[in-house]
């Protein structure tokens, strides 16, 4: 099928490149003329794992092509994807300036029958604003699908390979074919392609991103809880896990969530509601609860060292919002380092994708260094902000020949506590 993808951000690029993988000829837009001739000579742009890979072979093979011209984009494609940016809004709502300002100028070029797709994550009711920008400007008969992506950072190639489900919005019989079409061979093994109408495809992508953010909060706040009553955090979620009801995913606590998704999103539900009157109660509480935990290391380190953090010098371990990721948008190793910095503290920072971003950000506010233990040279702490797996086992006798004192402050509970006491003076974590 001949496919186009307007925006080659992180939704954009990766939906781009794997429609290319199973046979489709796929153009990619973009506005930014340099990222546009980079890729067009084998550049990825961005941190995925295994996303350079495919991205090569189907540049190569001529079904992956890039373009700055919208025109081109649009009269190559039968399907046409908006995988366009929605940023937060100084009120938490979505900005849909991007999406709607290609929906009007698809109109003015439009020239014969497409399937709009919605791809980004947008508030319920933008289906029907981008129908309307684009029908003002043409005659032109045409559909809109939301189609929500459900990927997640650092495993978006195999989920989109491999999707749990396809949801498809659209009232439209024509563009459901077409859509069921496209999505066929990556739901062989059985998994559903879920079709109705664009408002209630629009809302599950916020609820479902919602509701694992509460998750992820409920368990922050039981293991802040199990603090103060001497519980195991640990042994907790793993009597909450194997509850088939509940499920294993989402209950590791630490400090927070972060990226591109989360936090936007819940905001955005949380506006929308307000637009219409409605209190998230639930919402609410979760965006207040995650802001706290962000910082929740702080006030430990603090106490461990007398109120008094000026010119101490503390390693960070991790940058990005997760692991297998450079993205830092919302993470809270951020955070954690603001509030340090507002404390006098010298940081140097280690992280294997992420530090270019972070550089580009905090400048020389920070020091940056090529591997995880030149960050331990002659450091009064450590603090481990993301759950790379290289810092879970780490070699501990070079951990202690580079550290003034080893003091370590885990903001992912990357260690069994009855291993790590053995290894270092002291070790704090979260609900543990």
């Amino acid at each position: 099928m001949r496919v186009s993808v307007i925006g080659t951000g992180y939704v954009g690029l990766v939906t781009g490149t794997c429609l290319a993988e199973t046979g489709n000829e796929v153009i990619c837009v973009d506005i930014d003329e340099s990222k546009v001739e980079k890729m067009k000579n084998g550049e990825v742009p961005i941190y995925e794992p295994h996303l350079d890979v495919i991205f090569e072979r189907n540049i190569k093979a001529n079904r992956l092509r890039f373009t700055t011209s919208l025109e081109e984009g649009l009269n190559h494609g039968d399907i046409i994807f908006l995988a366009l940016p929605t940023p937060e809004g100084e009120d938490g709502s979505a900005d849909l300036k991007y999406i709607l300002g290609v929906a009007d100028d698809i109109g003015k070029l439009i020239k014969d029958y497409k399937v709009i797709v919605d791809k980004s994550t947008v508030p319920v009711g933008t289906s029907e604003k981008v129908r309307e920008a684009i029908a003002k400007n043409t005659s032109v008969d045409f559909d809109v699908v939301s189609n929500p992506e459900f990927l997640r950072e650092g495993f978006a190639v195999d989920d989109f390979l491999k999707p749990e489900r396809i949801v498809i919005g659209t009232e439209s019989d024509r563009a459901i074919q077409l859509m069921k079409k496209l999505y066929q061979p990556y739901v062989r093994s059985g998994n559903p392609i879920i079709v109705m109408d664009e408002k209630s495809a629009e809302l599950t992508k916020y609820a479902a991103n919602s509701f694992l953010a509460t998750k992820i909060t409920f368990m922050n706040e039981i293991a802040n809880f199990c603090e103060k009553v001497g519980a195991d955090v640990d042994k907790v979620r793993i009597g909450m896990g194997t509850d088939s009801r509940i499920g294993k995913r989402f209950l590791f606590p630490g400090i927070g969530y972060g990226g591109s998704c989360f936090p936007k999103d819940v905001k955005a539900l949380q506006k929308s509601g307000l637009d219409l009157n409605y209190d998230f109660k639930i919402l609410n509480a979760v965006i207040e609860t995650n802001t706290t935990q962000k910082t929740i290391l702080i006030p430990k380190i603090k106490n461990y060292f007398n109120n008094n953090l000026k010119g101490k010098n503390i390693a960070i371990w991790g940058l990005a919002f997760k692991p297998e990721t450079d993205d830092i948008r919302e993470a809270p190793a951020l955070f954690v380092i603001n509030e340090l910095l507002k404390e006098g503290v010298n940081i140097t920072a280690f992280d294997p994708e992420a530090m270019p971003n972070v550089e580009r950000q905090l400048g020389s506010k920070i020091k940056f260094v090529d591997d995880m233990y030149s960050a331990l040279d002659g450091v009064d702490a450590l603090v481990i902000c993301t759950e790379w797996s290289i810092f879970r086992t780490p070699n501990y006798n070079k951990v202690r020949d580079r550290m003034k004192e080893t003091v370590i402050f885990d903001g992912r509970n990357l260690y069994e506590l009855n291993e790590i006491h053995k290894e270092v003076k002291f070790y704090s974590s979260i609900g543990r």
